[in-house]
This record gives structure tokens, C-alpha cells and sequence, in this order.
């Protein structure tokens, strides 16, 4: 039985050697290869988009190794990496810093090997204390697990009221208080309104905010599949804003923040649901809630919003130290900063905090 020219040409191909290359982000055709096959990869999530390449290098200055497998000219893999070095916090290499997903996102069990081997290469050429590696499937059983994070993701239902009525009864009732109250929300063309409520927020928990270049950054970069959603009240008075990110049929919600006086007028509640609202006449399919720590109340939070935690398996390989890093808030080592960060003046705070968060990835 003769072969047919695909079949001559898709084995011909896959007697090419497979080579790992790293992404030159000057390279307009080397980056619009990668984003087509991130977009096509059923692995790749947003964090995949070689758009973080530009954001990690020019906001926060940190060097990025992203890395893609190729035989015959086709890509078969890729791996966002980047380096965090840190007085503070150590050296690190992970993919990907300020991401909830990363890893490698491949279509061949040969670039998903190529490409581990050569982040390891790169992390021993590098110096740094490990590798981490953000998996929403566990990988390397032999590595050190952090089992801290959980992420929340559910499929939106077609009908916006199939939609309300998915909502558990006491988180529907803070649904319709706020439209009661009267709020409605807004999409803004610029991340100013959301960053003041943002800053003001993580201010109050004692954690560093990011600066309003790099969300700024985050527009720019990511164009349309970045949102800013702002609910307001009946004066038009801003009350909780939400930074979005969309990919393929998927909605991610990933930075907000409030006023004091959300919380009373469930604006946070009804924040979520304009979101989630617009997403399905949008069409999309899936409402990604991020992740959260184990035990906190941003995971209760989206518990009673009826979805199921789902584990996320942040692996290391473990160079120059001997433990997985606990930088996060829940490290108690932590708690005078923390306490501290809450006295200081906000503008102080707004100041300072990149200089620290930039460390943290």
C-alpha cells in the first residue's frame, strides 16, 4: 500500500533531531510561532504567552530563559523561565515568576524530556538555590512538593441565569444585595481606578503592592485579553475593581481589590458575578478563580461560591539549600513585617513595595 505525501512527510519529520532554542523576544516570527502554539497546546494556559518575557524583563528587570523544543521546523514544546535573585529572598529559577501555572506545556513526551533537562542544565549554569516548576499536573513524584496551593476553576454555564442559580443560596443572596444597592459595574480602558483600590487593599494586609507600571505593562502587553472591571455605586463612586486575563474560552480574574465599604455593600460579591455574567454572553466556557492557600479567606471565599479546589503541584528540584522556601505570608517568620507594612503610610508603601515584590515572584 503506497504512502500518501503527508504520511512520506510526517515520518521524514519525525526522523529530524529535536533541538531546545531559547526565544529571542526581538524576533517578531520566532514569537508569533511560540504564541501559535501555546494557543493550539492543550497544556498551555496564559502564563505560557511569550508576552511574560517582555513584562518580567522590563518591569522587573529579571533575566528570562524561555525555552521551546523544535524538530522539522515545528515546535513541539515550550517552557517560560525566569530568574529571581534576591538578597532577600534568595536565587531562584521558576517557571514562571508571579504566575500560577507554569511548567511545560509540550505535545511529544521527547520535548517535555528536553526541555526539563535543559532547565536543569540552565538552573546549574545559573547558581540558583533551585528550580520550581508550577505544574497543574504533578510531574516528578521524586521532587519536593509545595502543598500550599489550590486553584478553582468551573464551567460556565451557557445561560446567564443558569449561571445565578449555580450559585450556592447565601452567596446568591450577596449576589442580589448588591444589585439591589444599586451598583453596576464598568470596564475601564486603563488600570488607574483599579489600582488605587488595588494598593489600598494589599496595604491593609500588610503585603507589598506592585507598582501601576506594571499593570500598566499588563494592558499593553496583553492588549484585549487584559480587562479592568470596576464596580461602582449609584454616584459613581468606585468600590472593588478586578484585573482580568482571558485565554482561548477561559476568564481568569487575577488581581482585585476594594474600599472598606465594599464589604457592606457586597460589592465584591457582585463584582465576581458582572464578571462572570459578561463572560457568558461573551461565550465563554470556564471561570478560572485563581489559586489560594489551604486554610485562608480568599479560599473560603470561593468554596461558598460553589467550586472545588483543585491541588497544584509546585515542584523542585533543590540545589544550594535543603528545603522548599516559604516566601509568603502564612510563614510566620514573617508576621512583624506584615504588622508593620499596616502603620505605614500608604504613599511610603506604594513607593517601597515594588522595590520588595519584584524579589518575591
Amino acid at each position: 500500500m503506497r504512502a500518501t505525501i503527508e504520511e512520506v512527510t510526517r515520518l521524514a519529520a519525525a526522523s529530524e533531531p529535536l533541538a531546545v532554542k531559547r526565544l529571542d523576544h526581538d524576533d517578531p516570527v520566532a514569537v508569533a510561532r511560540w504564541d501559535a502554539f501555546v494557543q493550539a497546546c492543550p497544556e498551555a494556559t496564559f502564563f505560557h504567552r511569550s508576552g511574560w518575557q517582555t513584562v518580567l524583563r522590563e518591569v522587573f528587570g529579571h533575566a528570562t530563559h524561555f525555552l521551546y523544543a523544535e524538530r522539522a521546523g515545528a515546535v513541539e514544546g515550550v517552557l517560560p523561565l525566569a530568574q529571581v535573585k534576591s538578597l532577600l529572598f534568595g536565587n531562584s529559577l521558576a517557571s514562571l515568576p508571579f504566575a500560577v501555572y507554569g511548567g511545560v506545556a509540550a505535545r511529544t513526551p521527547a520535548a517535555v524530556e528536553a526541555l526539563e533537562r535543559e532547565a536543569q542544565t540552565t538552573a546549574e549554569r545559573l547558581g540558583v538555590d533551585h528550580l520550581e516548576m508550577r505544574n497543574l499536573r504533578q510531574r516528578h513524584p521524586e521532587w519536593p512538593l509545595q502543598d500550599l496551593y489550590v486553584s478553582f476553576r468551573k464551567e460556565i454555564a451557557p445561560e446567564v441565569e443558569a449561571n445565578m442559580q449555580a450559585i450556592p443560596r447565601k452567596q446568591r443572596a450577596m449576589v442580589r444585595k448588591g444589585i439591589k444597592n444599586g451598583l453596576r459595574s464598568e470596564m475601564d480602558p486603563d488600570p488607574g481606578r483599579f489600582f488605587a483600590l488595588y494598593a489600598d487593599n494589599v496595604h491593609r494586609h500588610g503585603t507589598p503592592a506592585f507598582s501601576r507600571r506594571y499593570f500598566d505593562a499588563l494592558q499593553r502587553v496583553f492588549a484585549d485579553d487584559c480587562e479592568v472591571l470596576t464596580v461602582v455605586d449609584g454616584s459613581g463612586r468606585s468600590l472593588s475593581s478586578v484585573l482580568s486575563f482571558y485565554f482561548r474560552d477561559e476568564v481568569l480574574p487575577y488581581y482585585a481589590g476594594d474600599a472598606l465599604s465594599a464589604r457592606e455593600l457586597a460589592a465584591n460579591d457582585f463584582k465576581y458575578w458582572e464578571l462572570m455574567r459578561r463572560s457568558c454572553e461573551r461565550g465563554l466556557k470556564v471561570f478560572d478563580y485563581g489559586r489560594s492557600k489551604q486554610g485562608t479567606g480568599s479560599y473560603a471565599f470561593k468554596k461558598n461560591w460553589g467550586f472545588e479546589p483543585q491541588p497544584l503541584f509546585y515542584e523542585y528540584c533543590l540545589y544550594r539549600r535543603d528545603a522548599i522556601p516559604q516566601n509568603n505570608p502564612s510563614n510566620a517568620k514573617y508576621r512583624l513585617l506584615i504588622n508593620t507594612w499596616r502603620r505605614m503610610p500608604i504613599g511610603l508603601a506604594n513607593w517601597l513595595g515594588p522595590f520588595i515584590v519584584r524579589n518575591l515572584g
